[in-house]
């Protein structure tokens, strides 16, 4: 008879011997292994699959892209134990047996934050705008797991005017609308109908944008690509019955996409397999239509139906005055890379797995705006082998540390405006607060 797993705390859990690959962040243990094709990560989510034995509640979530594979081990509500060790080395091993690495550096978890007065009037409207869930009471989550969480903390003062960072929430143009209806029977403060958008602000004056509004304007081609939405990038969203038969799907994906030569991203969380191409790609790139279609055609295949409700896309939008110098600090903070692109200010994740970051004019007379502290901020976890290297990125591209009293659990960084970020670090905390419970 074998023992009950024991809980482990998030420093116990990566001194355990054999998951040098992993580190525990914001919510779990988490590994990249770097790979050569979609193939070559779908054979080791296959490998992972059985590894779980088929279990929806012991399969990890895994997200393939074109250049490897992020394995993220969920912490339950009681955090990460020593079952999840065992899964770990064994995942290591697999990937070890096709050849492929681990690169722990640039793995992190980016997270939002929502400083309210009276959270309690202000969750429900982020709740309703997103189509997110409760999970505590003063966190929401993405149903389905690909979305930043938001946390919801105490503010110490109001702060009435205008943040300077706001989010666009980006969904099926039936879901936009609805959600907009939802924020508006809760008596948003502010609704501002753009035609194809609409900008809306909770009770304390935090804003996001809704989109799209018109009809059929998140449709791409006839029926040939009618499982797919396009919401800033183009989504299309499988149920599945099973691990096994969501890692299937993958492989056929990834098959399909190798041979397309374009990047797709393809999430699998329980019960639901996410395939996604990167923002606007679909319309750059014409080979995605195609693909598209045949990556449909191979999911049908299988009996599989897509559910056209679910495609949904975030990005994070700060205004600035000097939009370059922003736009690096929060570059290198993040280690994205600047989108190509001569008419557009993005920062994107190179491997595709956090949202974007967009930057927008601010003008530069509205001097009351700029100085005041925005209600909104960035979590970012990062492992704690490198929250030093990205706290200094960020200090030698302008920024200042503005808060740093709870160190090492996280570190508050300005950009040269004043939009702000917390460096945050989960390993190490159980022991931090177990030495204050003591004294």
């Amino acid at each position: 008879m074998t023992d009950p797993p024991s809980a482990l705390t998030a420093l116990e859990f990566q001194l355990s011997g054999g998951v040098d690959d992993w580190r525990v962040l914001g919510g779990g243990a988490v590994a990249w292994f770097d790979a050569p094709s979609h193939r070559a990560g779908a054979d080791l989510v296959g490998a992972i699959t059985e590894l779980a034995g088929g279990r929806d509640d012991l399969t990890p979530h895994l997200d393939l892209r074109a250049r490897g594979l992020r394995v993220r081990i969920p912490a339950s509500p009681d955090g990460l134990d020593t079952a999840d060790v065992v899964l770990a080395r064994s995942i290591s091993e697999a990937a070890r047996e096709r050849g492929l690495s681990a690169d722990p550096a640039h793995l992190q978890d980016v997270h939002l934050t929502i400083d309210a007065l009276h959270a309690e009037e202000v969750l429900p409207f982020w709740q309703a705008a997103l189509g997110y869930e409760r999970r505590a009471p003063d966190d929401l989550v993405d149903p389905l797991r690909r979305q930043p969480p938001i946390w919801f903390q105490q503010q110490d003062a109001p702060r009435p005017l205008r943040n300077r960072i706001h989010v666009d929430a980006v969904s099926t143009q039936p879901t936009a609308v609805a959600a907009l209806a939802a924020v508006q029977r809760q008596g948003a403060s502010s609704v501002a109908e753009h035609g194809y958008y609409a900008t809306v602000a909770d009770a304390e004056g935090n804003e996001v944008d809704l989109l799209p509004l018109p009809e059929e304007a998140d449709r791409w081609g006839g029926a040939e690509t009618e499982d797919w939405r396009v919401v800033f990038a183009g989504l299309a969203c499988y149920p599945t019955s099973a691990p096994r038969q969501g890692a299937e799907l993958a492989g056929a994906v990834a098959a399909l996409a190798d041979d397309a030569g374009l990047p797709l991203g393809i999430d699998l969380r329980p019960g639901l397999v996410t395939i996604a191409t990167g923002k606007d790609d679909w319309e750059v790139e014409e080979g995605y239509q195609p693909l598209a279609a045949r990556v449909q055609e191979a999911a049908h295949a299988m009996g599989l139906a897509a559910d056209v409700r679910l495609p949904c896309f975030l990005q994070v939008v700060i205004d600035a005055v000097d939009i370059p110098a922003v736009r690096e600090f929060w570059r290198v903070v993040l280690g994205y890379e600047e989108d190509p692109r001569a008419d557009v200010t993005d920062i994107v994740d190179p491997r595709q797995l956090s949202m974007p970051f967009v930057f927008q004019d601010l003008d530069s007379t509205d001097e009351a705006r700029r100085a005041q502290r925005n209600r909104i901020h960035i979590d970012l976890f990062v492992p704690d082998d490198q929250a030093r290297a990205r706290i200094d990125a960020g200090l030698a591209a302008g920024g200042r540390i503005v808060y740093d009293d709870e160190a090492p659990e996280w570190w508050t960084l300005a950009d040269p405006e004043g939009n702000e970020v917390d460096i945050a670090v989960s390993v190490g905390r159980e022991e931090i607060w177990r030495a204050a419970d003591s004294t």
